[in-house]
């Protein structure tokens, strides 16, 4: 029998369940890797009485945060509670009594990472996260341990399982955005209101989390451009697809010269590229290093098993680094000087939907403006709508975001012309 180290769980839904299942079933296993006896002592609750899928004996269950928080034998609180306030409340108070704090709140990590991190320093406690950004998939710590040794120079990913089961169903089955939504949510993979996912906030929220740990520098919320999946029809799946495309919605983060650009919004990938074939509630996570060029990680993005395994493996290190005597070094201590990428530095191909009024010499001014502008025409597509309006597809050569912008806000000034769609375009 090794030494125990006591656990505290604040929260017993899907993925607190899970943690406390994945460490009774190899309780045997992780005993061995760390040389401890981890147990879970007590549980916070909602509701003392309600029924749960798992036997609660071994711990207590509370609905008092204090009975958690202070116990004195109590070393690590894993927190899977949800919402960013009281977790961070209770986060803080954990750390500051020297308890070693484990997260899968990714909403709590993209808005208060900073400052939970400093805290932790502060006290000599570990601070971790992989739960909180794809479920199962250990990006996080590849990031921060596998690929230390590489200079990272783009991080792309499908991060939002809701959003990609959607997207599958809209290509693959023909569906409209409203009956995905609906399927979505009878399966329990989108929320009642499902406004963090479809409008790209979840995923950018973990883009932010992934670009402060590849890059090491401090971006908010705030400066990722940020765009759903609401407008996505059925016109543009098909056209994208005629094309040679899939629509994925997708987070991307790319250095250049030293400055970084992060954005989460719907993207046209060609069907071969690897990031194509992840469907349904799946993430993926494709990373461009220096030394390793492309590689990808892929799994199950979010569920009770998937996430309580990084939970789990969080608490493992936490474990091991109390056996080592080495806790309270931060996840991940690499810097940088904080940076955004000017709008003439970023370059992309861009996929644009609009329509105009068919008649002679408009399509003459459309090409004019996008000349003036020095964007380029990779593939056009023209077909009547009826006999006085055409819808024009555009597939641009890879022009700056500032090239972009001129060219788009001298065709909204025409009359004549209006544009529907506006997705980036990857290559490779």
């Amino acid at each position: 029998m090794g030494a125990k180290l006591q656990v505290g769980v604040l929260g017993f839904g899907t993925v607190g369940s899970g943690v406390i299942h994945i460490l009774e079933e190899h309780q045997e296993k992780i005993s061995q890797v760390t040389g401890y006896d981890i147990a879970v002592k007590k549980v916070l609750v909602r509701d003392v009485e309600k029924a749960r899928r798992y036997e609660t004996n071994g711990f207590t269950l509370t609905t008092e945060p204090q009975d958690v928080l202070e116990d004195p034998e109590i070393a690590v609180i894993v927190e899977v509670m949800g919402s960013i306030t009281t977790a961070r409340e209770y986060i803080l108070q954990a750390l500051r009594a020297g308890k070693h704090v484990v997260t899968a709140n990714k909403d709590l990590i993209a808005l208060h990472g900073d400052e939970l991190v400093a805290v932790a320093q502060e006290n000599k406690c570990d601070l971790f996260y992989e739960a909180s950004v794809a479920g199962g998939i250990p990006i996080l710590r590849t990031i921060v341990n596998s690929l230390a040794a590489d200079k990272i120079q783009k991080v792309m990913g499908i991060v939002n399982g809701t959003t990609n089961f959607m997207l599958t169903k809209m290509t693959e089955e023909k569906k409209t955005y409203e009956e995905a939504l609906e399927e979505a949510q009878a399966l329990g993979f989108a929320e009642a209101d499902p406004t963090s996912d479809v409008d790209g906030i979840d995923a950018a929220r973990k883009m932010v989390i992934m670009t402060r740990l590849a890059f090491g520098m401090n971006v908010q919320l705030d400066d990722v451009e940020t765009n759903g999946i609401r407008t996505i029809n059925k016109e543009d799946i098909e056209v994208a697809y005629q094309l040679g495309y899939k629509i994925k919605l997708v987070g991307t983060a790319e250095e250049t010269n030293g400055s970084v650009n992060v954005n989460v919004g719907p993207v046209l990938l060609p069907r071969s590229h690897p990031l194509s074939g992840v469907n349904y509630e799946n993430n993926a996570v494709f990373v461009t290093g220096a030394a390793v060029g492309e590689t990808m990680f892929y799994g199950p993005g979010a569920g009770e098993l998937p996430t309580a395994t990084s939970v789990v493996s969080d608490l493992i290190t936490v474990a091991k680094n109390s056996k080592l005597g080495t806790n309270g070094n931060a996840f991940n201590s690499y810097r940088h000087e904080t940076k955004h990428t000017s709008k003439e530095q970023i370059f992309s191909k861009h996929y644009l939907r609009l329509t105009m009024v068919d008649k002679t010499g408009t399509f003459l001014k459309l090409t004019q403006i996008f000349a003036e502008a020095g964007v380029g025409f990779d593939k056009i597509l023209q077909e009547p709508v009826d006999d006085f309006t055409a819808s024009v597809v555009i597939v641009t050569h890879a022009t700056s975001k500032a090239q972009l912008e001129q060219a788009t806000k001298r065709v909204e000034e025409e009359p004549e012309m209006q544009i529907f769609t506006n997705y980036l375009v990857v290559e490779g």
